[in-house]
């Protein structure tokens, strides 16, 4: 840390550690330096505390030995630095200009918080009492804990809550909290100021795509220390939205949409939750020996740079019929745009579509490499066909991003996607799933668990995104 950098003194002063007297500065460059540490109150302090005569500064340092030298990348790790001001009157003046420095970088006060406790293997009670709440509570956060019991609770609570009474909502669990919690706030009647509550992402579930693709952003692990540590410094970043409609029916999504080998390995891989995450991989080899087609077409509105890719769409009636299908919705209905640029389209059948707003599909599966998290843009993956020997190898690949660089995939932006979902090439009796961040929107006919209801039909349905509508807490650089 470059001394230079820190700034003029804020507040210079003699006080006791350890029992010897030193001289101690804070800068107005957010720097707490005494003669062996120098601190950045941005990066490594949560909060501090007085306690009689002492203040403790709940700090978050590098593990090993050369802690405060540049290039060392240890795991972060709470510690507690203690010093004593000389008089009551240096205690006091400490006490406000630590705070004041605090304060002046925006972090969050109050904090909602959702837990899954039924997520994955059930560790986000664990996750929350051991990383989360000790780091909270040293940044002297106040947090409001809801566990969820059910399916779509944490939609229900997001619908209600007090926005207004909370600095964010911190979300303890897989993905699919997340998604509830922004569905929620897209459905309320005053969600144009709902929707800008900043949201937090604790990895806790089977798959915490968006906590490693934030945490990824920055070279950092995706650990609930981690992802905690960005919510307590509070810097925020936009995120996309997609709206995705059917009719008089909407879902917003900030992940992903698969149909076909995707969707099919995501989905039906759940009768064997039994075998953990390792059920992904199960499956993944009996579909891919097994492989399945789907007839169908896509069409889109391409990216600049991406519009030769599919062949020119002729434009028919769909125009009218979508736009008539989003006025006088409740909550937010979706972004507008010209629906004339709905004019490329690529034609079945297809082994797998795959749309992508995020990079990181999970923990271990980078799906779309080049997807950046407000672009105004979905990444889109597209495979036709594929050897069974070729697939395997691609779908091995995909824990570092190498399957968009196969010859069987086109990878490429688009702005608006619609889906025209067909049967099986094997057996037009049978139909596929359509899967929208890791949930179930539509189950075709024949397919695991038909007969359980979905919130949207097997046919058509349309998909635009809003250019950074949300806001997620982010790490900083």
């Amino acid at each position: 840390m470059d001394p230079t950098d820190a700034g003029a003194p804020l507040l210079s002063d003699r006080v006791q550690i350890s029992g010897n007297v030193v001289p101690m500065t804070l800068t107005t460059g957010g720097k707490l330096r005494w003669p062996d540490r120098c601190l950045s109150i941005a990066k490594d302090v949560l909060g501090f505390t007085v306690e009689g005569s002492r203040i403790k500064i709940n700090a978050v340092i590098e593990s090993g030995p050369g802690i405060c030298c540049p290039g060392n990348v240890g795991a972060p790790m709470r510690k507690t630095f203690t010093f004593e001001p000389l008089s009551e009157d240096s205690l006091r003046l400490w006490n406000q200009r630590l705070q004041s420095v605090i304060d002046s970088l925006g972090r969050p006060k109050r904090l909602f918080v959702l837990l899954n406790p039924y997520g994955g293997s059930r560790s986000a009670p664990k996750v929350f009492s051991d990383d989360v709440k000790p780091l909270l509570d040293d940044a002297n956060i106040h947090y409001t804990l809801q566990e969820t019991k059910y399916r779509l609770h944490a939609k229900e609570v997001a619908h209600s809550l007090d926005v207004m009474g909370y600095d964010g909502v911190l979300c303890v669990s897989g993905d699919g909290i997340l998604v509830e919690v922004v569905n929620g706030l897209l459905e309320r009647e005053d969600w144009s100021s709902a929707i800008k509550m900043p949201l937090g992402v604790i990895p806790a579930g089977t798959s915490n795509g968006m906590a490693k693709s934030l945490l990824d952003s920055v070279g950092e692990s995706c650990t609930a220390f981690n992802a905690t540590l960005a919510i307590i410094r509070g810097h925020k970043r936009s995120l996309d939205v997609a709206t995705v409609l059917q009719g008089q029916k909407k879902y917003f999504s900030v992940l992903m949409l698969a149909w076909g080998l995707i969707a099919d390995i995501d989905i039906e891989s759940e009768k064997y939750r039994w075998m953990g995450s390792a059920r992904m991989d199960f499956y993944a080899i009996q579909r891919i020996f097994c492989l399945r087609k789907y007839h169908g077409c896509i069409k889109f509105v391409a990216a600049p740079g991406f519009e030769n890719f599919g062949e020119p769409n002729e434009l028919g009636g769909e125009i009218d019929e979508l736009n008539s299908n989003w006025v006088m919705q409740d909550g937010y209905c979706g972004p507008t745009f010209d629906m004339k640029g709905f004019n490329r389209k690529i034609e079945g059948p297809f082994v797998s579509i795959w749309l992508h707003n995020v990079p990181w599909g999970g923990e271990d599966v980078l799906a779309a490499p080049d997807a950046k998290f407000s672009d105004g843009y979905l990444d889109l993956i597209v495979m036709k066909d594929c050897p069974k020997i070729s697939l395997a190898t691609l779908m091995g690949e995909m824990n570092k991003g190498g399957h968009v660089r196969s010859p069987h995939v086109l990878y490429l932006k688009v702005k608006a996607f619609a889906l025209e979902p067909g049967p099986r090439a094997d057996d037009p009796n049978k139909e596929g799933i359509i899967d929208v961040d890791g949930e179930v929107l539509a189950r075709g006919k024949g397919t695991y668990k038909c007969d359980q209801k979905t919130l949207m039909t097997y046919e058509k349905l349309h998909i635009k995104v809003d250019q950074g509508l949300a806001t997620v807490f982010s790490p900083i650089n």
